[in-house]
């Protein structure tokens, strides 16, 4: 994750050409970054931005030092 933010512009441009990246949390495969369909409309990708929002639960249990630590803050 952290290299993932170091080379966001990077991963965001590869895909813009037609390649699939896979991003790993721990050795685990967490994401996938994945060239945009050219008829998708920003309200639709912003709708599904808030339905996954909208699942997702925040874990209580992790400090600041953590997300540091993990690259996520």
């Amino acid at each position: 994750m952290f290299e993932a933010k170091q080379k966001l512009s990077e991963i965001v441009e590869r895909a813009s050409e037609g390649e699939r990246i896979g991003i790993t949390r721990r050795g685990k495969l967490a994401a996938l970054v994945v060239p945009a369909k050219p008829d998708t409309s920003l309200e639709e990708v912003f709708h599904d931005i808030e339905e996954v929002r909208k699942r997702t639960t925040r874990q209580k249990k992790i400090s600041i030092k953590d997300l540091i630590d993990e690259g996520r803050a």
